[in-house]
């Protein structure tokens, strides 16, 4: 089985880690400082007290690599559209491609199950695909989708530092669970990480869109850590009331993802009390943000299930206006 990662930073460069030292035949594609790091001195992995050095083919030439079984997309979810063309030498007849991104992915409305598929089916995400480069250049029959629950950061070029449970849910978009969806789970569950196949994975994409459209603008707003933000007793509501707005829109859309708010903020309150979101991380370092993918695609689902969504639509515009007068609105 070949596997290409497209996107080799703090969650592709930890698959590619796990996968490289369980002698998967895998590629990282990659630019810049990191890639020459990895090139020279390999990919060290450090997961507390163990640190892992392997030597997977990386490049930034996709060509060079030719057709692949998997391409893993694990890029920041606005870089994904300006990559498809050079993507396309990885793409063979039989290719399947894993999207392992944050915010509505966007094949979100192909094969939609449920009573709403007719009315929804092939509706395009454009906060998310606005020239239609990935749903034309991809295609959404390609598509299978992977949700990751993995605190990782690229700590210097060509080192990846990772903690937390290494969940991984993989599923396809029509909710069957596939040969393609076992075969990727079975190569990834072989490296430790705790992969699950998931029936309906839109719910599980909800209930991440949760902690997402919360923590990750309002961080940027406020500079404040996961644990700032709960502890202090306005900030908290306003994640609350955020998080109720996403259930409506997924509900709206026939995705409930019955889950606590309560749990969600007593769980940061206890065990990510000192987390920097990514967003955050980007705007400390300076990097465009996910904020159109996140949460403007949660802004433009809600009007598309006529679902009034007041301090989604206020922080999206807040939050816009800040990356914009830093230069970090992609």
């Amino acid at each position: 089985m070949k596997i290409a990662i497209f996107g080799a930073g703090a969650i592709g460069g930890h698959l590619g880690a796990m996968l490289g030292r369980n002698n998967v035949d895998v590629s990282l594609i990659a630019r810049g400082a990191h890639l020459d790091a990895m090139r020279d001195n390999g990919l060290k992995l450090i997961t507390g007290d163990e640190q892992t050095i392997t030597h997977p083919t990386v490049t930034d030439d996709p060509a060079s690599l030719g057709p692949q079984d998997y391409v893993v997309i694990s890029l920041k979810s606005h870089q994904a559209p300006g990559v498809v063309d050079a993507m396309q030498p990885l793409l063979g007849p039989n290719t399947t491609v894993v999207t392992a991104m944050n915010g509505v992915p966007w094949w979100y409305f192909h094969k939609l199950p449920g009573e709403h598929a007719g009315a929804w089916e092939g509706y395009r995400v454009k906060a998310v695909d606005p020239d239609n480069r990935q749903w034309d250049g991809i295609g959404p029959d390609r598509a299978i989708g992977c949700i990751t629950y993995v605190a990782s950061e690229v700590v210097e070029p060509g080192v990846v530092k990772s903690g937390g449970q290494f969940r991984y849910f993989i599923g396809e978009p029509d909710g069957s669970l596939s040969e393609r969806g076992k075969a990727f789970r079975d190569i990834v569950a072989a490296t430790g990480i705790n992969a699950e196949l998931r029936p309906d994975l839109r719910r599980d994409i909800w209930v991440k869109l949760m902690g997402n459209v919360a923590y990750n603008p309002c961080s940027a707003l406020t500079l404040g850590t996961s644990g700032d933000m709960v502890n202090d007793a306005g900030m908290e509501n306003v994640l609350r009331t955020l998080m109720t707005e996403v259930i409506a829109v997924g509900r709206a859309l026939g995705s409930d993802p019955n889950a606590s708010i309560d749990e969600r903020i007593d769980g940061t309150r206890t065990g990510a009390a000192t987390h920097k979101t990514s967003m955050l991380q980007d705007l400390e370092r300076n990097r465009p943000m996910e904020i159109n993918p996140i949460i403007g695609a949660v802004s433009e689902l809600g009007k598309l299930a006529k679902v009034d969504t007041p301090i989604i639509d206020t922080v999206l515009a807040l939050v816009r206006l800040r990356a914009s007068k830093g230069g970090l609105l992609p």
